[in-house]
């Protein structure tokens, strides 16, 4: 895979399947060189055979879902440089409605049970912000005041100026005569016509509110209202009345049990993704998430999973009286069903599973696998793939080769090799990376490709820190980072380098992003063994990020303890011991670790004598690897080769 492949990448949405089981309603959403933006269409296929076909012409169309009664198919559409907003159209074809018009945009929708309403949350702005005045742009807002610890988020900005909140409208019919736009004296007269639906605000306040779950006229979310919210990390499930009112409490997270994510209502329980954060609100280095369930009514929350042993990623999906959902296994997503008794159900697949749908004796997943970024899947016997998403890039893409290696403490150590092709030896880069509660696999990854299309050989794996094998594994980084983390990767290296035919040892660079440009800084100061480095976007300092990063007022005591522990394991601190060239790249609107941090390391480095240089990306944020605009994207892998072309 070369980078200017980046549009052969399709990212699949949670899929949609008709209540009747018989098809399934995906949005594939590509990077565009052309747009500079992320473009995409819903795609329609019956499981009982036949080719995906296209069924809208959007920008970009998102989230796809049908209604209960099978009747509509609801979606997310979004114009150049436009918030998507909330779309519906006959589940048969026909041409979209359009039923919404907020400021920010839909964050997401579900239908009613009956398919007469929808709820959906969206942000709702201060006014005078965000461009709600006409002629006031971001750079001539009021100044904000500020007085909360948590008052900004990466890839969001400030907070408190534009809480999500959860609104209901009643659904109009997609047949009916479309409203028409005033013009000329109408328009003098009836200047306030409506153009979408009206809409009820069921919550208000300085709050935040996630997800959504419909049980009967109540709509459920999860939002965090407890006294002292501002210091911890904890959430609950609330109900609101489809009719206003103020909110009941479904759940109690000051026992440490926090809701986390993705209500979902099967028979009298809500089922929902929790964590255990202790009992400061706040407890969460290596905690796995797991499937909670509470009755409708509220009261007593029950674990469903083994926090020791299962880790609970991304969104649950309702199947009959229970619910599938994701398992963190070894790198990989693996599919489980669940009732109110526990785990009944689990598949094992070739690759890693990202979203789930079911409906009547249907069940469908995306899966990323060695040489697709996303297919979808049906779960049966045998399981039956249902698109070539991945055909294009199929020719160029490059299995990851397993590999397992032995720490100097006899822990054992999980990881991949890409190897390009041809005999060697090749130049070696070691990826290492974020979290550190994440993990790689063996599915696509758009990073070790272009490497190894570049004629890299990629060494990747998942040391101790890392999800997916065992809480254990997870919490021992606490207190500790760049401790037992340094020595598996190492170890693995090493492994690599030593059992691995074709992977030169004299030249070998090594990388991360986040967490893994903090362990690559970590590693360049104590040892002069790479060649080279990439440092990105990395948190470098933890007493820099308290007060600068949206997670600077918790992480660095979560992970590091306290300041005298958190100095003692601060790159920055040490950047005196590094004579590794060093590639330091970050992003100008990064509230993750913010580039202040990031220049401080570069110039240390340069005023040292070090071979650096800096390359800084306006308008990013924490994620442009994965989610910066097309353009940025390619120019960042084209820097990074340039990188290793030079030193390797």
């Amino acid at each position: 895979m070369r980078a200017e492949d980046l549009p052969l990448i399709n990212a699949l949405s949670t899929p949609a399947l008709h209540p009747d089981g018989s098809r399934v309603v995906v949005a594939a959403t590509r990077p565009s060189f052309a747009a500079d933006a992320y473009i995409g269409q819903l795609w329609l296929l019956r499981l009982d055979g036949g080719q995906p076909r296209r069924i809208t012409r959007g920008f970009r169309d998102t989230s796809p879902a049908f209604s209960p009664d099978g009747r509509l198919l609801g979606f997310l559409r979004a114009g150049p440089a436009q918030p998507p907003q909330l779309a519906i159209v006959d589940a048969g074809g026909g041409e979209p409605m359009i039923i919404t018009d907020t400021k920010l945009g839909v964050r997401e929708f579900l239908f009613s049970p009956d398919s007469t309403k929808v709820a959906f949350i969206a942000s709702v702005p201060e006014g005078g912000r965000y461009g709600t005045t006409q002629g006031v742009d971001w750079a001539h807002e009021d100044p904000r005041l500020i007085s909360d610890l948590q008052y900004q988020l990466n890839g969001v900005g400030y907070l408190a100026d534009q809480r999500p909140q959860v609104f209901v409208l009643d659904l109009p019919d997609p047949a009916d005569e479309p409203p028409v736009v005033p013009i000329g004296r109408a328009a003098r007269e009836d200047a306030q016509a409506a153009l979408v639906p009206a809409v009820r605000q069921l919550s208000n306040g300085d709050f935040e509110h996630s997800g959504l779950a419909w049980d009967g006229d109540s709509v459920i979310t999860i939002s965090s209202r407890h006294a002292d919210r501002d210091r911890d990390l904890r959430a609950d499930l609330f109900r609101f009345s489809a009719s206003g009112g103020e909110p009941t409490q479904l759940t109690d997270s000051s026992n440490g049990l926090s809701a986390l994510a993705s209500p979902v209502v099967a028979g009298d329980q809500v089922f929902f993704v929790g964590i255990d954060l202790g009992g400061t609100g706040l407890d969460l280095a290596g905690v796995n998430a797991g499937v909670h369930v509470v009755p409708t009514a509220g009261g007593e929350v029950r674990v469903l999973t083994d926090p020791e042993t299962v880790c609970i990623e991304g969104s649950l999906a309702r199947d009959g009286d229970g619910v599938l959902a994701i398992d963190q296994v070894g790198g990989s997503g693996v599919p489980i069903r669940l009732d109110g008794t526990g785990e009944v159900q689990r598949w094992l697949l070739s690759g890693s599973v990202h979203g789930l749908a079911a409906a009547s004796a249907a069940r469908v997943v995306t899966l990323s696998t060695t040489t697709s970024p996303c297919e979808l899947v049906e779960l049966g016997s045998p399981l039956h793939l249902l698109t070539a998403f991945g055909a294009a890039l199929a020719p160029e893409v490059i299995a990851a080769a397993e590999q397992f290696a032995t720490a100097p403490d006899g822990y054992p150590v999980h990881g991949w090799v890409v190897r390009p092709a041809g005999a060697g030896p090749h130049p070696v880069v070691l990826l290492i990376h974020g979290g550190p509660f994440a993990a790689y696999s063996a599915a696509f990854f758009d990073e070790a490709q272009v490497l190894a299309g570049a004629g890299y050989a990629v060494v990747m794996c998942n040391p101790r820190g890392s999800a997916g094998y065992g809480q254990a594994h997870g919490r021992v980084l606490k207190g500790a980072m760049g401790d037992l983390d340094a020595v598996d990767v190492l170890a693995f290296l090493d492994h690599c380098l030593a059992e691995v035919p074709g992977l030169d040892a004299d030249r070998v660079g090594v990388m991360g992003g986040s967490y893994g440009g903090y362990l690559t800084a970590w590693l360049i100061s104590h040892t002069d063994r790479f060649t080279a480095a990439i440092v990105e976007r990395a948190y470098l300092d933890g007493r820099s990020m308290v007060g600068a990063s949206d997670i600077g007022w918790y992480f660095p005591f979560e992970y590091q303890g306290e300041l005298a522990q958190i100095d003692q394991r601060s790159p920055l601190y040490l950047v005196h011991q590094v004579n590794t060239p060093t590639l330091v790249i970050h992003s100008e609107w990064d509230l993750r670790c913010p580039l202040s941090i990031a220049q401080r390391y570069y110039a240390e480095l340069k005023l040292r004598g070090v071979a650096a240089e800096l390359l800084v990306f306006p308008g990013e944020g924490h994620d442009l690897s994965r989610s910066g605009t097309p353009a940025h994207r390619l120019a960042r892998f084209r820097h990074i080769l340039q990188w290793w072309e030079k030193h390797l």
